[in-house]
């Protein structure tokens, strides 16, 4: 099967890879830092901007894909520094409804041009 990939004028790619695909009605959205897609910098401010920024270029994709937060199953969110925890926690229950969707929240080492938060999503259509 082939796939069918989904990309978003308001979200920007730094490598070579799709937005999104949708593989049969599972929608898997590529990882999103906080880049401003008017910019193409990262979005200034503390883990709530960026964690704001993030959800704008994900919800762009899914808009995209013809989807809301409600088709939203799974995130997973990745952190340079888990002190941000809180903070991050804050702004992302903002975002869904419940039942929210199911959630891994990863400590790492660093992320791409020095973001302080990766996120990325599972949909179903």
């Amino acid at each position: 099967m082939a796939r069918k990939g989904i990309n978003a004028q308001d979200a920007v790619a730094v490598g070579p890879y799709s937005h999104g695909i949708d593989a049969d009605g599972l929608i898997f959205l590529s990882g999103q830092t906080p880049l401003d897609p008017k910019t193409g910098k990262l979005a200034e401010g503390d883990i709530k901007a960026q964690t704001e920024q993030g959800f704008k270029n994900l919800f762009s994709v899914l808009e995209t894909a013809g989807l809301t937060s409600d088709n939203v199953q799974k995130v997973n969110v990745f952190l340079a520094d888990m002190n941000d925890f809180p903070a991050m926690n804050e702004v992302y229950k903002k975002q869904f409804a419940e039942p929210y969707p199911a959630r891994t929240t990863i400590g790492v080492a660093s992320l791409p041009l020095g973001a302080r938060i990766e996120i990325e999503i599972i949909a179903k259509r």
